[in-house]
């Protein structure tokens, strides 16, 4: 590591490092744009004369490509500096921005939102992974609580963004706002950030590469025909085990990698007990999430007959309170641990879900808002302790690995979210219709039924959340299943590398004003 670097002041307690700040800011950015285009498909349709089912595809390429690219971050990370890394993801994505922007036809927007995939999909484990090594572990929970802000409310405000930009001109504006503001963030991030660790050298096996991409990409694919109302459900079934097969092999393939030092995803992250509890918990979380986004707007806007606009509107206090509340809940964290949040957080997810079963053509605005707000500020209370819980019972050497695979599949549960609630919603809708029943009391039946599916699998989080421990064991003692579940309040020793790792990372960051 460089002098230049080395003699930078250590991160003080109660501090954000310049480096997560501007770390943050972008990755809030470049995601937003993943449910930014919700709401500008039938503009699209019109535009450039193109099927709705066509016109999806803005957003579900935008998934795959996430779904592809986001296994290969784990190496790619170890392989190039910090400033490497984000002038690499930011300088895609400003690319795919311009290019959609003056897309002149629907496929040259389809390249478009696929190169912008491809930046956005470096951001999140860009930030994880530097977090992790240069925050210490005391004063994780607070700095991870201004990473929500990123990962959580910025898809939550991508329908009411782009629901108001609609309102002042075409599709196109999507793209135009957010092209100078990215710049912006690009320049300045650049000017201000610092490298924080050394690459390493390693190869990557282009075998693996291309079955991740293939089995996470055809799995996210499949999942995403199961909503289609034109029939595919057969094609999606044959895609997904198509998928679900090519991810075996990529499994066997990188459990035979390990052996020689050289995976592209370091499946070694699953031995550890708390980490794995954290992705079971965290895949759920998501997915109940990404039901309702996609169930609550069908409900206001098909049933209800609101705008766009007025349903980004009512569910925007719930996405802002879950990232004004990120903060507040990681100080909590560090200072009680995770169960005092957790189990409560996963328990009023469960019952925020058990009340949307209940929504009708008459259910007052309030109670949706109300019931929105609770599912949000829940998993609010959940994800913050639970992200860092988790990563924090990894060795330093697998951060990069970890939050891969995390990335991975927050993608893998969107899309399963979306293809169960709308298979169980159109199902049930359809075995309505068939008993007789009018047309929007069975859509009402569909959608009761669906949140009822997503209220069941909330019951998973509340027993995981039930079985992780209050803090993060020592990495080395995980590796093989002796972690002390006894001593709840135990603060946990660093190995030797993470202690070393993590002084490395104190000493490369400039102290900055708190968030």
């Amino acid at each position: 590591m460089s002098a230049a670097i080395q003699e930078r002041p250590a991160v003080r307690a109660g501090r954000t490092p310049t480096v997560v700040r501007l770390l943050v800011l972008a990755t809030f950015v470049v995601i937003l744009n993943e449910t930014i285009m919700i709401n500008a498909i039938p503009r699209l349709m019109d535009s450039l004369r193109v099927t709705e089912q066509a016109a999806q595809w803005v957003s579900t390429a935008f998934m795959l490509t996430m779904a592809a690219v986001i296994p290969i971050t784990g190496w790619f990370l170890q392989r190039v500096t910090t400033r490497q890394a984000y002038a690499i993801a930011m300088g895609v994505f400003l690319a795919g921005t311009a290019l959609s922007a003056v897309a002149p036809s629907f496929a040259v927007l389809l390249l478009g939102r696929i190169v912008q995939a491809a930046g956005t999909a470096v951001m999140l484990p860009l930030l994880m992974t530097t977090l992790m090594t240069v925050v210490p572990e005391h004063d994780r929970g607070r700095v991870m609580g201004n990473v929500t802000l990123a990962i959580s409310v910025a898809p939550a405000l991508g329908p009411a963004v782009s629901g108001l930009i609609l309102q002042l001109g075409s599709w196109r504006l999507l793209f135009v706002v957010v092209l100078p503001i990215a710049a912006l963030v690009t320049f300045f991030g650049l000017r201000k950030l610092d490298n924080i660790s050394d690459p390493q050298t390693s190869s990557i096996d282009w075998p693996s590469v291309g079955v991740a991409a293939l089995g996470f990409g055809g799995l996210v694919y499949g999942l995403s025909l199961f909503g289609d109302s034109d029939g595919r459900v057969g094609l999606g079934i044959g895609i997904v085990s198509a998928g679900v097969a090519t991810i075996a092999v990529f499994v066997i393939r990188q459990l035979k990698l390990q052996r020689t030092g050289a995976p592209l995803m370091d499946l070694r992250i699953l031995r550890h007990r708390t980490y794995t509890l954290s992705l079971i918990l965290m895949s759920v979380g998501f997915l109940a999430m990404l039901g309702s986004m996609i169930l609550l707007p069908l409900y206001l806007q098909n049933l209800r007959g609101l705008s766009p606009l007025e349903t980004g509107m009512l569910v925007m206090p719930g996405g802002l309170a879950m990232g004004l509340l990120g903060p507040t809940v990681g100080k909590l964290f560090d200072r009680f641990g995770s169960r005092p949040l957790v189990l409560p957080g996963s328990i009023a997810t469960l019952l925020a879900l058990g009340g949307l079963t209940q929504v009708s053509m008459t259910m007052p605005y309030w109670q949706v808002l109300g019931l929105h707000a609770l599912l949000m500020v829940s998993l609010a209370a959940t994800f913050t302790p639970v992200f860092t819980l988790g990563l924090g019972g990894l060795p330093p050497h697998l951060y990069s690995h970890g939050s891969s695979m995390l990335g991975t599949l927050q993608q893998v549960a969107a899309a399963f979210g979306t293809a169960l609630v709308v298979t169980v919603m159109s199902a049930r809708a359809s075995q309505l219709v068939a008993d007789g029943v009018a047309a929007v009391p069975a859509q009402v039946g569909g959608m009761k039924l669906a949140f009822g599916v997503a209220a069941a699998l909330a019951l998973v989080t509340v027993v995981v959340a039930a079985k992780l421990p209050n803090r993060a064991p020592g990495a080395g003692t995980e590796e093989h299943g002796t972690e002390d579940q006894g001593s709840d309040d135990a603060v946990p020793v660093p190995s030797a590398d993470e202690a070393a790792v993590q002084q490395q990372g104190a000493t490369a960051v400039k102290a900055d004003e708190g968030a």
